[in-house]
Formats: structure tokens, C-alpha cells, sequence
């Protein structure tokens, strides 16, 4: 271990806040570190492993296809990527029937702006206050927390006009002439796991529609089934004009993808956008079997129903402990707001000492994002480490 931290801190870029672990095997729930030590995962990559770790279809699709093709170009046409395509089609939102595939979250967004101001011919774009969207240029534009942001005003291209999330009056008030889209995550993920309320999201809509303004739903996070519906947007009946996913689309192989209706994404023409690895035959090969493993195990509807019993449980703690301010979440994206910071860095240190990795989010929330194919079993067990780890910061 103290090898691997050396050379990491010799050599490797300093952007990441390291906890004192190196994991070097994994298997459905669980991780194994260098020491030999099992850890329940809780973090699942932040929402990726959703399939867990080295699930077998995923890895034998891989396996396959790295021998036959790993990278060809866009230049022909990709046998898988299509296939793919084609598979998404009857997972997606109504409407949503073309796809741009790219590597990663933030690239898909960067896509879906080029796109709406190509097809609107407008230059502006509304984000929300708590949003996170990456960390490249004009994702980190379009996102919330001013520390990821103003180091970097220079090369930010100045188009984004932030409201409240869940405030729609403020949406209509910002919206003008120059507005393209709307981009919201229809649950915020690293603002600390914000449901809004039941109206907001139709009323976003019904806004967007009444102002020729497209909706960008960024599902890179809550979507793969992560909150009991195929993508979060569906819990509210909502049909976006653009759809981002990433994450969990290729269970911890990286792929990013763009969707829209015929007619949006028919404003792009070749040579509008492009990306070199995008699409790749591995990729695709891996996201195919991520989506089909996930149908054959209907684990959007398991994630809905283990969901509810795994918020029951941190209800419970909730309703035991002063230090637990709220839980909140859909389906297996969940969390648990604590009273301070303080308590939140010790309940995530003493959780790891005891076998258990969870994610802390917006200083003092604990977010729970774990595989799909968690059981009961593995969610008593945390919620009995949790139990005992606030008896002991509360004395």
C-alpha cells in the first residue's frame, strides 16, 4: 500500500481526495483490497457497477469481443454500435430514438449543448442551483458549486443562467428570446441527492414547450435503472427532448451517450460532432450485455422494490438518531443527511475500518448508490454498522 501511495503521489496528477485504500479485486457486492480485506460496496463506483463487480455476462462480453475487434474508427459502419442503438431504443423515454455514443457523462452533455443550440439557433442555456454536470469546460459551466467553476472562468464559454432547483417560477422568470435548453438531473446527484417536488418536473415541460426551448434531462447518474425506473424522468411522466446517460451504461466500462428524437438530432450533420473512441466495438459489446443482463434480471423493478426496504432501514436509524437530519432518495439512489460534517467524515472512516464503503456527498450527506443486485441481507448489515458507528459519535 505505501508503494502504491508513493508512486501515486510521485507521478500521478494530484486531483482526487484519495481515502487510504487500494482495491485490487471485486466480485457482485463485494471488494477486496491489497491486504486481502473485503469490503461491502455501497459506492458502486458512484453508480456504476450496477450489474456489481465482474459480473459474468459482462466480463465474458468483454472477454469476447476484445479478441474478435477492440477500435475501428466512425468512418464505417460498427456492427455493435448499431445493435446497441437499436437496444436502447426500447429502454428509453418515448421519443428518444437516436443516439450519439461518446465516452463519458460530461462529453454526452458537451453534445447535448452543441445540439440544442445548433437546432434552436439560440445561444443561452438554464441550469440549476445544486447541479453537477463534469468537469470540462462547458459541463463545469453549466455546473453549481463555484469552487469547480472560477478557477477556470477564462476557457468557461459565458451561456449559462442558474435558478433554484425545483422553482419553476424561476425558470420562466430566466427563460427569454436566447434560451436553448433547460438541463436538469431529475434527481441531483452530488448536490446531495435532491428529489423535487411532484409538479416540477411536468411543470419544467410544459415551460419548455411553451417557450420552444428544449429539455435536457442528465441521466448520467440516476439513469440504468439506478432509481427503479429505467430513467428517473420516467417517475414523473416526463418525455425529454435530449436524454444523457453514461455510468452505469457500460458497468464500469467507460461509455457516454447522447439520445434525442429524429427530428433534434437530425440538426447535427457530419461533421458537426465527433468522437475518435466513441462508439468503439468493446464499448458497445459491453453496454449490449449490461442492458440485456439488466432486463433478463428485471433489476429496475428489483431497484424499486429493495430500494423501498434499504429507505425503511435508513428510516429506522432516522427515527433513533438525533444525528440523522433527513433521508431522501428514489429507489437505490439514497441518502442519508447528517447534522455536521464532523459526523459525516467520522461516520465514513469508521464505516470503512468496518468493512463497508460509502460515499460522502455536499459535506454532510451520506450517499448510498450500490450495485443493483444488492439483497436484504447486505443492507441489514450496514444499517447495524450504522446503528452502532451514530450511538458512538453521539456520546
Amino acid at each position: 500500500m505505501q508503494r502504491i501511495r508513493e508512486l501515486d503521489e510521485r507521478y500521478v496528477a494530484s486531483t482526487y481526495r484519495r481515502q487510504p485504500l487500494t482495491l485490487v479485486k471485486g466480485r457482485g457486492m463485494f471488494v477486496e483490497d491489497i491486504h486481502g480485506k473485503s469490503y461491502l460496496d455501497f459506492v458502486g463506483g458512484i453508480a456504476v457497477c450496477s450489474l456489481g463487480h465482474c459480473h459474468p455476462a459482462l466480463t465474458k462480453a468483454i472477454s469476447a469481443q476484445a479478441k474478435k475487434l477492440m477500435h475501428v474508427s466512425n468512418l464505417y459502419y460498427i456492427q455493435q454500435q448499431a445493435e446497441l442503438a437499436a437496444l436502447l431504443s426500447h429502454v428509453v423515454p418515448k421519443g428518444i430514438n437516436k443516439f450519439f455514443f461518446c465516452n463519458s457523462g460530461a462529453e454526452a452533455i458537451e453534445g447535448a449543448f452543441k445540439l440544442a443550440i445548433k437546432h434552436t439557433r439560440r445561444q443561452r442555456i438554464i441550469a440549476m442551483q445544486g447541479s453537477f454536470h463534469g468537469r470540462t469546460a462547458a459541463t463545469v459551466g453549466a455546473t453549481w458549486k463555484s469552487s469547480y467553476r472560477e478557477p477556470f472562468e477564462a476557457i468557461i464559454p459565458k451561456i449559462f443562467d442558474f435558478v433554484p432547483f425545483d422553482d419553476l417560477a424561476a425558470v420562466e422568470r430566466t427563460m427569454g428570446e436566447q434560451t436553448a435548453a433547460v438541463i436538469v438531473e431529475p434527481v441531483q446527484g452530488e448536490g446531495g441527492v435532491n428529489v423535487p417536488s411532484d409538479d416540477y418536473l411536468p411543470g419544467l415541460q410544459k415551460l419548455c414547450d411553451e417557450h420552444g426551448v428544449l429539455l435536457i434531462c442528465d441521466e448520467v447518474q440516476t439513469g440504468m435503472g439506478r432509481t427503479g425506473k429505467w430513467f428517473a424522468c420516467e417517475h414523473w411522466g416526463i418525455e425529454p427532448d435530449e436524454l444523457t446517460m453514461a455510468k452505469a451504461l457500460g458497468g464500469g466500462f467507460p461509455i457516454g451517450c447522447l439520445g434525442a428524437g429524429a427530428e433534434v438530432m437530425g440538426s447535427f450533420t457530419p461533421g458537426d460532432h465527433a468522437s475518435t473512441f466513441g462508439g468503439n466495438p468493446l464499448a458497445c459489446a459491453a453496454a449490449k450485455a449490461v442492458i440485456e443482463t439488466m432486463q433478463k434480471l428485471k433489476l429496475p423493478q428489483r431497484a424499486a422494490k429493495i430500494g423501498e426496504y434499504f429507505k425503511t432501514r435508513l428510516n429506522e436509524l432516522a427515527n433513533k438518531h438525533g444525528c440523522v437530519r433527513e433521508v431522501r432518495g428514489l429507489g437505490l439512489m439514497l441518502a442519508m443527511e447528517l447534522s455536521t460534517k464532523q459526523i459525516a467524515d467520522a461516520a465514513l472512516e469508521k464505516a470503512r475500518e468496518r468493512g463497508f464503503l460509502v460515499n460522502c456527498t455536499a459535506d454532510r450527506v451520506l450517499r448510498f448508490v450500490p450495485p443493483l443486485i444488492i439483497e436484504r441481507k447486505h443492507i441489514d448489515r450496514l444499517i447495524e454498522t450504522l446503528d452502532e458507528i451514530f450511538s458512538e459519535v453521539e456520546k
